[in-house]
């Protein structure tokens, strides 16, 4: 494999870290709910997701997502049903006057597995890494070259989500103010709904 396609697919791996997503999303509202330990345990739990679905691709597991409609069908049902999950309970529990950032707070569990679920009920995922790497792997030796592109990817996610991370953790202070909390808990809960029922409806 030649260091030009190394640096293709890093370049390519880093237009998709850049772009705002839903695994983006997910890591700011635990920092900024729940501080900045409970945003590096959700980003963990992502970059563990992307790992999964990268050694599924290598293994040849994620093309079944890509042959079988009823696979992709029942992941894609399953992660916005998780999203929905999320974003419901996060409502009721600010309706009712309990923040949802609390329990992210003292809880360890919770932020590293709504990360790593969250990622790994996202069909897209492995459709991507399945679509995307055998572009740049050469015919022999292809799975350790997969492993690299795969650390590459996760490697690029790391370092882009904790500068985001730690910007956001800055401003954590504003919203910490009971107003601004609740409207953002609420607003980023019907965000994850939202997102829950359009990975529902949409299309293949």
């Amino acid at each position: 494999m030649s260091i030009t396609a190394l640096l293709g697919f890093a370049l390519v791996a880093l237009l998709g870290v850049l772009t705002p997503g839903l695994d983006t999303m997910l890591m700011l509202r635990h920092t900024l709910l729940g501080g900045r330990r409970a945003g590096f345990r959700a980003l963990l739990g992502i970059s563990l997701g992307c790992l999964v679905w990268g050694t599924a691709s290598i293994a040849g597991l994620t093309a079944l997502l890509t042959a079988s409609r009823l696979a992709y069908d029942a992941v894609r049902i399953a992660g916005a049903a998780y999203l929905i999950w999320l974003g419901g309970s996060a409502l009721w529990k600010s309706f009712r006057g309990k923040q949802s950032g609390e329990p992210e707070v003292r809880g360890s569990g919770h932020p590293l597995r709504a990360g790593l679920v969250t990622n790994l009920l996202n069909p897209k995922v492995g459709v991507l890494y399945m679509s995307l790497l055998p572009q740049f792997l050469p015919t022999s030796g292809a799975s350790a070259w997969g492993a690299l592109l795969i650390a590459i990817h996760v490697g690029i996610g790391l370092v882009w989500m904790s500068t985001l991370l730690l910007l956001a953790s800055r401003a954590r202070e504003f919203f910490l103010r009971d107003k601004v909390k609740r409207l953002f808990d609420r607003l980023t809960a019907t965000v994850l709904i939202g997102l829950g029922l359009r990975l529902a409806t949409e299309s293949r």
